[in-house]
């Protein structure tokens, strides 16, 4: 027996030398010294022996142990002292490298227009304001000379709520609240949210944006308004960008007219785009009817004014040469990243 524990001594010293990582020494400790381990099978093994011999023996046993514990606490150190040196040097971090790219949002292309828009009109004096996106039949149609039955309202597919309330087919109404509720001078612009029963496609959309801008006050010209919608024209789209009126109907303005702007992608030579005209028709305006300066409680015989609305999407889709109105609804990340 006294041979077997000197045996097994130098046997598990090397064991513990050779060791590379404190997982195999504990694995080592255990099969030497623990429960089921080479030196508690010997000390089992001493009640075979003579009486006066396991004094000696167990004396034997408890100095091989006393010598191993050590050399583990002593290789373990080593071995830990090495792995944690290991890995610091694996988990170093270089601070002068730069951090990992962290995607960052930005404004929607339609944002960015509808910003600009506003820039430029609040930069000639008008005030933006806003109204409810339900609202009164009474706004929506009635004040603007499109009475009960009138046929422009069949041209709007209107939601209703009830038949007294609606979802606003166009900012006008936030022009006859004001109207109804200041004095001239007036001089507004209403972004907001519209609604008409329209099929979604490349061009139309049943939830859309318009922007409209009203001004009221004393010897209002049409020359004005021509004057204002050529500067918008040219802060929006750049130099060369000119307005031509064309004639048209509108119940709320008289006279009214068709706006278009000359075609920002060819500079009016004709492209794709314009059709080969030169002109693209992007917004309608004219005169406020002194009729509905009249039922808005302003007297149409001292002051007139002009009106005029466009689509903020349809003013995006021409200032960046987008094709297809559903780009800016898809939330597609390849798409809304150009625009930053």
């Amino acid at each position: 027996m006294e041979k077997m524990l000197r045996e097994m001594r130098e046997r598990v010293m090397k064991n513990i030398e050779a060791a590379g990582g404190t997982g195999a020494l504990e694995q080592i400790r255990v099969a030497a010294l623990g429960k089921k381990g080479e030196l508690t099978a010997l000390l089992r093994g001493m009640g075979k022996l003579p009486p006066e011999e396991r004094p000696k023996m167990g004396q034997m046993v408890n100095e091989v142990r006393a010598a191993l514990e050590a050399q583990l606490e002593a290789r373990e150190k080593l071995l830990a002292e090495r792995e944690k040196a290991a890995r610091l040097a694996a988990e170093a971090i270089d601070v002068t490298l730069p951090g990992p790219e962290r995607s960052a949002g930005s404004l929607h292309p339609m944002n960015i227009a509808l910003r600009k828009m506003v820039d430029v009109f609040v930069g000639m004096g008008y005030e933006v304001v806003e109204g409810p996106e339900v609202e009164f039949d009474h706004y929506n149609f009635e004040l603007l000379n499109i009475p009960k039955n009138h046929p422009a309202r069949d041209a709007q597919d209107t939601f209703y709520v009830d038949d007294n309330i609606v979802l606003r087919t166009h900012t006008s109404p936030v022009q006859a609240r004001i109207m109804t509720t200041r004095k001239p001078p007036i001089r507004v612009i209403c972004p907001g949210r519209v609604y008409r029963a329209d099929e979604a496609d490349a061009t139309h959309s049943p939830v859309f944006h318009q922007m409209e801008g009203l001004v009221i006050d004393e010897n209002i010209t049409m020359g004005d308004l021509k004057g204002t919608l050529d500067e918008f024209a040219r802060q929006m789209f750049g130099e060369g960008i000119r307005t031509r009126f064309r004639p048209s109907f509108f119940p709320f303005t008289e006279p009214s007219a068709e706006v278009d702007l000359t075609c920002a992608n060819c500079k009016g030579e004709g492209c794709r785009m314009c059709k080969g005209t030169g002109w693209i028709e992007v917004l309608g305006a004219g005169m406020v009817n002194p009729h509905v300066l009249e039922m808005c409680g302003i007297d149409p015989q001292k002051y007139s004014g002009f009106a005029f609305g466009m689509g903020v999407e349809r003013m995006t889709l021409l200032k960046y040469n987008i094709p297809n109105l559903r780009y800016l609804y898809e939330n597609d990340l390849r798409f809304l990243t150009q625009y930053r």
